[in-house]
């Protein structure tokens, strides 16, 4: 059974720092592609950051320097460190995990509350 759980959300002021953290069960983690997805009230989900197998890493412009994604096969777990957060920032941040092989796997988490407002 696979499990991406999500943690670290919260309610930060603008200009803060959150790190969240997505940790994978049940598949073979350093396989995967992982992303973190983000989707606000009213609006599409959307890209955020991602990293590859290999450790490639790839972001919107929305965020460009000022989020990091690392990911540790050691612990399964997949990283996004928020910095100078705004309140667009405001949305659920979702954990993916993909691998495009000779079949295509993808698994989300549940989703946590970031929430940027003074």
């Amino acid at each position: 059974q696979v499990q991406l759980v999500e943690s670290g959300g919260g309610l930060v002021q603008p200009g803060g720092s959150l790190r969240l953290s997505c940790a994978a069960s049940g598949i073979i983690f350093r396989n995967y592609a992982m992303a973190w997805y983000r989707q606000a009230p009213g609006k599409q989900r959307e890209s955020v950051a991602a990293i590859t197998s290999g450790g490639i890493t790839n972001y919107a412009d929305s965020v460009k320097g000022r989020f990091t994604i690392s990911r540790d096969n050691s612990k399964n777990t997949v990283y996004l460190q928020m910095n100078s957060l705004k309140p667009e920032d405001t949305a659920v941040y979702y954990c993916n995990a993909d691998y495009l092989g000779r079949h295509r796997y993808t698994y989300w988490g549940q989703g946590t509350q970031v929430t940027v407002s003074s």
